[in-house]
């Protein structure tokens, strides 16, 4: 399959936009939005059948075959190397996380260990459920923007103190794009005594997943980027052991009836995200993962030096640090505040089409440049124009 700008046609983007934010809120491919209207139909033919018998289960006598929702996790649970029972949906990654922190027990005086390039909601989570039960948030710094895995670990592990309970890791940071080893994080958790939270917002459809063989508690994840579900759909897995004491943030009708139970039905929604989420896996399957994956690693990495070299700044990563997405500085002469990036943000995509993520941190400006089967090389040589005529 040939990728790049003929990709578009799968896609209903604005053409007069190039689209270099895939990583933001993701982008639903065509096909996967004519499952998701089919299956809203369904709903409106029979909604009271569809929703409460054949998606929850929830009236009428037990049921000989799984619910809609058990097959959609099914589907979802091989994608990432998991069990069924093992995998629920949720919202979204910030959903997820909310449902795992708190449900946890902490006491007063214990430490949530997180590190400074966690995504915001997630931190502010972790503050809330620190304030609430009297414990405290320990913050760790990532080595950066030289990254160091190795130092990273060493540096986390270091952090862990007795009264340490969980350590919230990404798999791949938000702002600045980064795989982290997160093996080896779990296994210096692990030792330790200390349960790993793995926020994976970014990483179904851009890394290859076997999920229970990482030795983390629990994992979270979004669908609805890169593995081309519609918005918003994401999916928690929670070791068995951990399913017990794990609930939604809203509790319904499933209270105590198993973890599955629970999460499949938190009240009256729209489930056709989730339930069209095979569609979007189907879709990487036809797109061919590993080509897709190649193809946009590579164009990713095109932008790392390619825009750095333009710009006349240097990137502290190496190729096997980044997944779809690259992080880079931008030249200094455009500032170094929030302000600064949300000008620049504006002025990229209101007077020159180019949609792009530009964030303030460490002193200067930074642009996050995500890269899908229908971008190419020409679309980041408009972005380095774009930016160098404001330099």
């Amino acid at each position: 399959m040939t990728f790049g700008r003929a990709m578009r046609a799968e896609w209903t983007l604005d053409p007069e936009v190039t689209y270099l934010n895939h990583g933001t809120v993701g982008a639903v491919p065509r096909r996967v939005l004519a499952a998701q209207q089919a299956i809203r139909d369904e709903i409106e033919r029979r909604p009271s059948q569809f929703l409460l018998r054949d998606v929850s289960g929830l009236v009428g006598k037990p049921r000989e075959t799984p619910t809609l929702m058990r097959v959609a996790a099914g589907h979802i649970a091989r994608f990432i190397g998991a069990r069924e029972p093992d995998v629920v949906f949720v919202d979204n990654t910030t959903t997820g996380i909310n449902a795992v922190l708190r449900s946890l027990s902490v006491d007063p005086g214990d430490e949530l260990l997180l590190t400074d390039h966690n995504y915001g909601a997630t931190a502010r989570i972790a503050a809330f459920v620190a304030r609430e039960r009297r414990a405290r948030v320990v913050t760790v710094p990532v080595p950066y923007p030289t990254f160091d895995p190795g130092r990273l670990v060493a540096v986390i592990a270091g952090a862990i103190t007795s009264r340490t309970r969980v350590a919230v890791i990404d798999h791949i940071t938000s702002e600045t794009a980064l795989i982290f080893p997160l093996g080896a994080i779990a296994d210096a958790c692990r030792a330790r005594g200390v349960a790993v939270l793995v926020d994976g917002a970014h990483t179904p459809g851009v890394l290859p997943l076997d999920v229970p063989a990482l030795g983390v508690d629990w994992y979270v994840a979004n669908l609805h980027k890169w593995a081309h579900a519609p918005r918003s759909s994401g999916v928690l897995w929670a070791h068995p052991s951990r399913q017990a004491s794990l609930h939604p943030a809203v509790i319904s009708w499933g209270l105590d009836q198993g973890f599955a139970a629970e999460f499949d039905w938190v009240g009256t929604r729209d489930p056709s995200p989730w339930l069209a989420a095979p569609a979007g896996v189907q879709f990487l399957d036809e797109l061919g993962f590993a080509n897709a994956r190649a193809y946009n690693h590579e164009l990713a990495w095109t932008a790392a030096t390619l825009l750095c070299d333009r710009w006349g700044t240097t990137l502290g990563v190496r190729p096997d640090d980044i997944g779809a997405m690259v992080t880079l500085p931008l030249p200094e002469r455009l500032g170094s505040t929030a302000a600064h990036a949300a000008e620049l943000r504006d002025r990229l995509l209101f007077d020159d089409r180019i949609e792009v993520q530009v964030h303030a941190g460490h002193g200067r400006l930074w642009t996050r440049v995500s890269a899908q089967v229908y971008n190419d090389q020409a679309d980041l040589e408009r972005l380095a124009e774009s930016v160098a005529r404001r330099v």
